[in-house]
């Protein structure tokens, strides 16, 4: 498996693998994959993965979200990782998310967070073993299929980003 950046040439694979996701009922509220112009609009432009097996197909993606347009949380970026069906199981969500940490310290993001449903437990342990910490439970935050869903907030602070000066 080797990552490379994501591009708008991975799309139909890595939209593909999103609608795995959401047909799931437990890794988004979205109920479709929107279209590429519409996904890059909402990413930010760095910090997008993608996971190619050795025939160079896709198993999986990451990518950062903005979770404010205030430029006191432009350190701040909201995680989403898509793995699939196929590849789950394989450590290929360990090394997409592992990478997207690295990189986004690369590019200056202080804390990174994940809004994850409580019943999708694989993505909770993946987040946690690589340094996230659960932060809160949004309770009854959103409907699906007319039913109340809670969340758990997850966020990892970087131990090399936005670290204070102590030597003032």
């Amino acid at each position: 498996m080797k990552l490379q950046p994501l591009t708008a040439a991975h799309w139909p694979e890595v939209r593909a693998i999103y609608e795995e996701g959401i047909a799931t009922g437990n890794a988004t509220f979205t109920t479709q994959a929107p279209s590429w112009e519409k996904w890059d609009a909402d990413h930010l432009p760095h910090s997008r993965l993608v996971a190619l097996n050795d025939a160079g197909q896709a198993l999986g993606w990451a990518a950062l979200s903005p979770v404010s347009g205030r430029c006191v949380y432009g350190g701040v970026a909201e995680v989403s990782v898509y793995v699939a069906g196929a590849a789950r199981g394989q450590g290929v969500g360990r090394q997409l998310l592992a990478a997207l940490v690295a990189e986004s310290e690369d590019y200056g993001m202080w804390t990174l967070q994940a809004g994850i449903f409580p019943e999708n437990e694989a993505s909770v342990r993946l987040h946690e073993a690589l340094g996230f910490r659960q932060v809160g439970r949004r309770e009854r935050i959103g409907q699906m299929a007319g039913r109340w869903r809670d969340t758990l907030l997850l966020e990892r602070r970087s131990a090399r980003v936005g670290v204070p000066n102590t030597d003032q």
